[in-house]
């Protein structure tokens, strides 16, 4: 059974790093589009950033752009999510994604292309 599991989470003072991790233990040999998405109290889950199984990095969520970076692991379906500069709004639950859809897709593409999710792992910025 295909799951996802996230890491590395925790919490930082503004300006902070955390690095989280995706490990997505599948079925399959072949490699998965992967995505992070995140969640705040109150709030909708809102995209933050992609890769495709091309290894295309689809351009980040602009509230990100310039602070974190996606990128895969050794192992073809691991994920990292480096955060730096965190901010207080960047607070909430992380949630790692896979697809296997074969056409274009990014973390801005309609939620139900992404079928895999993970638990969730806790960012909070705080001081």
């Amino acid at each position: 059974q295909a799951q996802l599991v996230e890491s590395g989470g925790g919490s930082v003072l503004p300006g902070g790093s955390l690095r989280l991790s995706c490990h997505f233990s599948s079925y399959t040999d072949r490699k998965f589009n992967m995505a992070w998405f995140r969640q705040a109290p109150g709030k909708e889950r809102e995209g933050v950033a992609s890769i495709e199984m091309n290894d295309y990095i689809h351009p980040y969520a602009n509230v990100v752009k310039g602070r974190f970076t996606v990128s895969r692991g050794n192992t073809k379906n691991t994920l990292y999510l480096q955060m730096n500069n965190l901010k207080p709004e960047d607070t909430g639950m992380y949630y790692c994604a896979a697809s296997g859809y074969e056409g274009t897709i990014s973390h801005r593409s309609p939620r139900p292309l992404w079928t895999i999710w993970g638990q969730g792992t806790q960012v909070t910025v705080s001081s």
